[in-house]
């Protein structure tokens, strides 16, 4: 059953305990321990007067490390790719200020759409300043890690920050990421640097469904701030 749903098996519906048993030939006690493990690994969900539905896998990702989506989706067990739907020069001054950067700073942009498994589950904009960023226009990244990438090229990513922000999906990223209008998706902008100096700006958007974030913390190292109109107050 497990390879089958991996398989996309039942994607018209999760059948029921008398039709397994009858596809199968075993007992219904067979069955039903087989749909007990299932639900036990969050496979499936079960509820009382309802049908059995099938758990979109969600793709976990550790806040406060340098961490990509890439090697998120790899080491759970996934194929990660995108479709590269922009990836070229411009120049953003909104962005370069984001950067600490002049505003007719030359910009290397790259657009994705992410997938799992040919499934999408996110997509972003990462932009980088040309006189470092160059090189990755002769790159393919419909199967590579930009980061891994960058180090090829010599540039090493070591530090930066990224906000968390949950909201309703702007119309066009639904419509790429198969969501309905106005489902709930969680945009992560990120500005990461190499030594100190700004290297990358990037806005993603992720299917909240298909995706969590996840965090190790102490009572010593915890803070908590209010950020009012734009603002951080403590």
């Amino acid at each position: 059953l497990r390879r089958r749903i991996e398989a996309g098996d039942f994607a018209a519906g999760f059948p029921g305990e008398l039709t397994l048993t009858e596809e199968y030939e075993v007992s219904r006690h067979t069955i039903r321990e087989a749909l007990r493990v299932l639900r036990g690994e969050g496979v499936l969900r079960s509820q009382r007067g309802k049908p059995t539905i099938i758990e979109p896998v969600v793709y976990r990702q550790s806040l406060g490390t340098l961490s990509s989506l890439f090697d998120s989706v790899a080491a759970q067990g996934a194929t990660p790719s995108s479709d590269v739907l922009r990836l070229a020069t411009t120049v953003n001054a909104s962005v370069s200020s984001e950067l600490g950067l002049a505003d007719d700073t030359d910009l290397v942009v790259i657009e994705r759409l992410r997938f799992a498994d040919d499934q999408p589950i996110a997509h972003d904009i990462s932009w980088l300043p040309a006189v470092t960023a160059s090189g990755l226009l002769d790159r393919d990244l419909s199967h590579a890690a930009l980061y891994a990438e960058l180090a090829v090229m010599g540039v090493a990513i070591d530090g930066g920050s990224e906000r968390v922000t949950a909201q309703r999906a702007p119309r066009h990223i639904a419509g790429l990421l198969d969501l309905s209008p106005d489902a709930p998706v969680l945009l992560l902008e990120r500005k990461a640097t190499a030594q100190g100096n700004p290297v990358e700006w990037r806005e993603t958007h992720v299917r909240a469904d298909r995706f969590s974030l996840e965090a190790q913390w102490t009572a010593a190292g915890s803070t908590l701030t209010a950020a009012v109109e734009g603002i951080d107050r403590p």
